[in-house]
């Protein structure tokens, strides 16, 4: 069983306009903040931002590394996004486990998430939960 404090590892990437342009494509979210430079310099961003569902992802990603099977029946997400992540970033998921308890298909585990920048802004944060059967 996993023990409060345990962190797993985390998954960094950086992200491109590139990447942002093919999660449009992908999801059909074409909104000028994510696509269209000149449109998004004139916002408060001052350029084109990662669509949230997109950099939401690597926390999914990460959970199902960890816990296959286990993520995909039982798992849930609670986020809130912090501040945009803009092309050229490298962010960072991660995960801490903040509580453990023995329930009756197994045991549930409470953890810590979020996705920070290189810049040390909190994207995302969060908790997931996951029923680790025994």
């Amino acid at each position: 069983m996993m023990e409060v404090g345990t962190e797993l590892r985390s998954i960094t990437r950086m992200v491109e306009q590139a990447n942002i342009s093919a999660y449009a494509e992908a999801s059909g979210d074409f909104n000028p903040i994510h696509i269209d430079e000149e449109f998004a310099r004139a916002t408060r961003f001052g350029g084109t931002i990662a669509h949230g569902m997109m950099i939401a992802a690597m926390l999914s990603e990460l959970m199902a590394a960890e816990f296959a099977d286990d993520w995909v029946e039982t798992g849930q997400l609670k986020i809130r996004f912090r501040s945009p992540v803009k092309p050229g970033d490298t962010v960072t998921a991660h995960c801490e486990v903040s509580r453990a308890r023995e329930v009756e298909e197994g045991v549930r585990l409470t953890c810590s998430v979020g996705v920070r920048t290189d810049k040390g802004d909190d994207a995302i944060t969060g908790n997931a939960t996951v029923v680790v059967s025994t």
